[in-house]
């Protein structure tokens, strides 16, 4: 007998999801399979930093992105929420 798993949802916009779709597609898994591993290795990453602002100011970066000048990613300064 397997472990039993909890259901999560997670509110995304269209363009997001339909990113996560197309890459677990090239992976070749499916897009819930593709979201335990992304919320896993998040959290564990989470976890070693300690908190959300260091998390967002580690080496980290989305492809694309240049490092702000706080050093954090863009938006991640203290005081401005996303999501």
């Amino acid at each position: 007998m397997g472990e039993w798993k909890a259901p999560l949802s997670l509110r995304v916009n269209q363009g997001l999801r339909a990113e996560l779709e197309e890459f677990a597609a090239r992976e070749k898994r499916a897009l819930g399979n593709l979201g335990v591993l992304l919320v896993e290795w998040g959290f564990e990453q989470l976890k070693a930093a300690g908190s959300t602002d260091r998390l967002l100011q580690s080496g980290i970066r989305p492809a694309g992105t240049t490092p702000s000048p706080t050093g954090g990613l863009p938006g991640s300064e203290k005081g401005v929420r996303r999501g």
